[in-house]
């Protein structure tokens, strides 16, 4: 069991310190910079556990982010919140499977999440109403929330972060907050890994993404009609992603190169490309454009580090990949649950604090450099649809255990419980009390 001297170092978590922000402590066991899905389910799950949490997000919420649709492995973070139910009843559209206009034949192919995977669907969302709930959750278990508070810089005594400033929107004053761990879930601000971290660029996925929402639009036919679309074309790929009744979110995503070399804009190359397509094009025959145009920098990146002394990042903040496989909130939420697990540990027994982390970094970058690597050779288009399926195989079933169909299947629905990243532990760590060893020798006898 963690010293008197750990105690204090880590904090009671029940500070009684006065605050100028009214009714919020100066001293927590962690606090986390970001409420979006990677913080506030790290966060939330942190206070479940009984510790004291600090959430800071620069945002009001409801605030608007892209990337609505979701992949099955996103329902054990889910259902660890406590938010199954709650998705359910906001009425998101549920998801089992997709449908690719992809390869080499430039033919309609689909999957189902029902032939691969611990979940047989997932969710299409308006991502404001997702994060707000799982944000309001996190509330709910406990976490303390500042919302419009901008985190300057850490605080740091002796090469270890302590601690936070920040500001508040409005006022003039910076604040400090103590921590025994600081979480870095700030997503591409990159609070903490922009300060202590180079970055790999990822120059296979440098991409750009432009996109915008259209109502009164057609939906694919029969079993399709709650599929995500993925169709591919010369210059890039579209999204389109049922978000409720005819309202649909269409992005398009090219290479840098194909966008920098245009000199029609984003805009203007958007609408010409669109009529390149398909599937997607005769979905929008109808339709009209309800929303104003979107864009972003999509270019991959994995941190060259994800953890130091009394810190540690997850979510975007760590890596991003290409929203090719719609991976981003799974990877989130499912490694806000993995270091949420760590963490605890680490602040009941600080010396393994080191050795934690750095297994937490291995899984979690591991399981995000094979998704990488699939996405990367999916973006080969000369490819037929079982090459796909093989791929798929290659990255996670080597052994061929299973048919490269179930593999392609299992890959796109996250990998829940098939990969050692989603399941590890630090108990082997824990140093053996003499209670524990005595209970250990009875068992053996």
């Amino acid at each position: 069991m963690p010293s008197r001297q750990d105690a204090a170092r880590f904090g009671s978590g029940r500070s009684s310190m006065p605050s100028s922000l009214t009714g919020i402590p100066t001293e927590f066991d962690v606090i986390v910079i970001g409420g979006g899905p990677a913080g506030a389910t790290t966060a939330g799950l942190l206070a479940k556990r009984g510790h004291q949490v600090l959430i800071l997000d620069r945002e009001r919420f409801p605030r608007y982010h892209v990337g609505e649709s979701l992949i099955p492995v996103v329902m054990a973070p889910m259902k660890e919140m406590g938010l199954t139910e709650r998705l359910e009843q906001r009425g998101f559209e549920r998801k089992y499977g997709g449908t690719f206009v992809w390869g080499n034949e430039q033919a309609a192919w689909d999957f189902s999440f029902v032939d691969g995977g611990d979940y047989p669907f997932a969710y299409h969302t308006r991502r404001a109403d997702l994060d707000s709930v799982i944000l309001d959750r996190a509330r709910e278990l406990g976490a303390y929330v500042v919302e419009d508070a901008t985190v300057k810089e850490p605080v740091e005594e002796d090469g270890r972060v302590t601690g936070v400033r920040f500001t508040v929107r409005g006022g003039k004053e910076t604040y400090e907050a103590r921590s025994a761990m600081v979480v870095d879930a700030s997503g591409q601000a990159r609070v903490l890994t922009r300060k202590y971290s180079e970055i790999d660029w990822h120059d296979k996925l440098r991409n750009v993404a432009v996109w915008t929402y259209f109502d009164n639009c057609e939906r694919l036919p029969g079993d399709q009609y709650s599929n995500i679309l993925v169709e591919g074309i010369e210059n890039g790929w579209f999204w389109g992603i049922p978000l409720d009744k005819g309202t649909i979110s269409v992005g398009f995503v090219t290479p840098s190169t194909v966008a920098g070399e245009s000199d029609q804009g984003l805009e203007r190359l958007y609408r010409d490309e669109i009529e390149k397509t398909t599937k997607l094009k005769h979905m929008l025959r109808d339709a009209r454009q309800s929303a104003g145009f979107r864009s972003a920098r999509d270019w991959s990146y994995t941190n060259q580090t994800v953890y130091g002394k009394g810190w540690a990042a997850v979510g975007d903040a760590a890596a991003f990949v290409d929203p090719l496989i719609s991976t981003g909130v799974a990877l989130a939420t499912t490694a806000g649950s993995i270091l949420s697990r760590v963490i605890d540990k680490v602040l009941q027994y600080p010396e393994i604090e080191e050795t934690a982390l750095k297994r937490y970094a291995t899984a979690y970058l591991s399981f995000f450099n094979e998704v990488r690597s699939f996405v990367e050779r999916f973006y080969d288009r000369s490819l037929m649809k079982e090459d796909y399926h093989k791929l798929a195989q290659s990255v996670i079933d080597p052994e061929q255990k299973n048919t490269p169909a179930n593999d392609f299947v299992t890959l796109l629905a996250g990998l829940r419980g098939k990969h050692l990243a989603l399941d590890i532990t630090v108990d082997d760590l824990v140093p053996e009390t003499p209670a524990s060893a005595s209970a250990s020798a009875s068992a053996e006898n």
